[in-house]
């Protein structure tokens, strides 16, 4: 699995703690890690906002499998996020959190919180979380007796999610402000991942055309 953690610019000063906690759990597991967002307050400047385009990019090109985001409180990426197709993003605080996420909704996004509640031990609570989210199989439902309906009702929150954003992904990401687009996919590390591994060429040469 191939995993996009992306912070913004309230919380990049948590960046390197965050990237190491997500690889302590990821690379045993045989997932790739891309830092794709701010790696300190001094990096290519993002908000919340910047990071639903560019998560709605990188899944929908087909870049990456899975996007960890955040910001002060979770609740601005997980609604930028999910105000995009082809993103379904739960909010995170606490492992179970993303246990039941894995197993119930089965998205391929989370937001975190990394300033509220974030204290003493901090970080061990983002690892576990991390366990949690990308340990075991995906979608088997909790408690498992559950485990149809859930399942069920999973997949037809996604036929919904693609019912009600009509317009082919590409219109969707041109009817944007170019600007702001723009900003989303103008950092290094970004441009990187995104290039060397999305699979739709006319993403690829959108973007391509607004950083030309």
């Amino acid at each position: 699995m191939k995993i996009a953690l992306m912070m913004e610019n309230s919380q990049a000063g948590k960046n390197a703690m965050v990237l190491n906690e997500l690889n302590v759990v990821a690379e045993p597991l045989g997932h790739e890690v891309f830092n794709v967002g701010m790696s300190d307050d001094n990096d290519h400047h993002l908000t919340y906002i910047h990071l639903g385009i560019m998560a709605s990019i990188l899944l929908n090109s087909k870049a990456v499998d899975f996007v960890v985001a955040g910001c002060g409180t979770g609740q601005g990426a997980m609604m930028s996020l999910n105000a995009h197709p082809g993103v379904v993003c739960g909010y995170c605080l606490e492992p179970s959190d993303a246990f039941l996420f894995n197993q119930i909704n089965n998205g391929n996004a989370l937001a975190l919180a990394f300033a509220k509640g974030f204290g003493w031990a901090g970080e061990l609570n983002v690892r576990y979380m991390f366990e949690k989210a990308f340990t075991g199989e995906r979608g088997q439902g909790y408690p498992i007796e559950r485990a149809e309906p859930q399942q069920r009702n999973a997949a037809i929150l996604n036929t919904v999610k693609a019912a009600v954003a009509k317009d082919d992904y590409l219109d969707t990401l041109k009817a944007l402000d170019p600007e702001l687009v723009k900003t989303a996919v103008g950092g290094a590390r970004f441009q990187e991942s995104f290039f060397t591994n999305c699979q739709v060429p006319e993403i690829a040469e959108y973007v391509r055309s607004l950083l030309d």
